[in-house]
């Protein structure tokens, strides 16, 4: 047997081996996500979470999210949706649409062996994955004043999304409020339609 063909044989293996899209998300009680592309409130807490949950996985953001962050994140691949051509930024690869990126993030993902491609952002992209995401985890943040925010979280359909985790926190010395790590599950396309 050739290099060829082994290494083909091994690519299908590959290209087989199922890899979620995963939301990834800080999400107010009334939707809320942002204001102005920035984050409404300080929770140190869901960063250190957000961290390990994207740590070596390709992740896929808007061009507004990016900028709002400033800087590629180490030790991912950076993939950006703009539909601007003349986009470009150092560490982050520019995809001028959502089937794009989800491609590059899936071959990506392949070569490292991550088995989740992480979507983080903003409102438009989440609105376009939601259809095609496997699983949301969510930090639900329990702000006392319901945040003023320009930008929201999809609404997520009870018939499509089952709860399947919960952990409720209190705030630590470095979190603005209360807040709950939540993750839903996609029921089963064919037992939704039923």
């Amino acid at each position: 047997m050739s290099d060829a063909s082994r290494r083909g044989a091994g690519s299908v293996a590959q290209r087989t081996r199922p890899i979620a899209i995963v939301l990834v998300a800080a999400v107010a009680e009334n939707g809320v996500i942002g204001r102005d592309n920035a984050l409404p409130w300080r929770l140190k807490s869901d960063m250190r979470r957000f961290r390990a949950r994207t740590w070596g996985k390709p992740v896929v953001m808007g061009r507004k999210t990016f900028q709002s962050m400033g800087k590629a994140l180490a030790g991912r691949t950076n993939i950006v949706v703009s539909r601007d051509r003349e986009f470009s930024a150092p560490g982050v690869v520019v995809a001028p649409d959502l089937r794009a990126a989800l491609e590059s993030a899936r071959g990506d993902a392949l070569r490292r062996g991550a088995d989740e491609i992480v979507v983080i952002g903003g409102a438009e992209i989440y609105a376009q994955t939601l259809p095609i995401a496997d699983r949301l985890d969510l930090t639900l943040v329990m702000v006392k004043a319901r945040p003023q925010g320009n930008i929201c979280f999809p609404s997520i359909n009870a018939q499509a999304w089952r709860e399947t985790g919960r952990s409720e926190h209190k705030a630590g010395p470095d979190d603005a409020a209360d807040f709950a790590f939540v993750t839903y599950e996609r029921i089963a396309r064919a037992a939704a339609q039923t």
